[in-house]
């Protein structure tokens, strides 16, 4: 299955996607993407100073607003 990185505060969404058989890693640092197919982020802090630096090629799923399940259709989506 794929890689996929969660921000922290997303622990029901590591848990299903867990549960989908996906590798899960923590999103702490800038550094934690290597090498994940896909990102979720919380969108709580999106943009504090008006700058949008990526730092990825990966897929980033903004889970605001969204139930876990919800994020797992999309993550399938994206790597289908």
């Amino acid at each position: 299955m794929a890689r996929i990185g969660v921000e922290g505060t997303l622990t029901d969404v590591k848990a299903a996607l867990m549960e989908m058989g996906h590798e899960v890693v923590d999103l702490r640092t800038e550094e934690d993407v290597n090498g994940c197919d896909c990102c979720i982020i919380s969108g709580q802090d999106k943009d504090v100073m008006g700058m949008a630096d990526t730092s990825t090629d990966a897929s980033v799923i903004n889970a605001h607003g969204f139930e876990a399940q919800d994020i797992v259709q999309m993550v399938n989506e994206k790597l289908s």
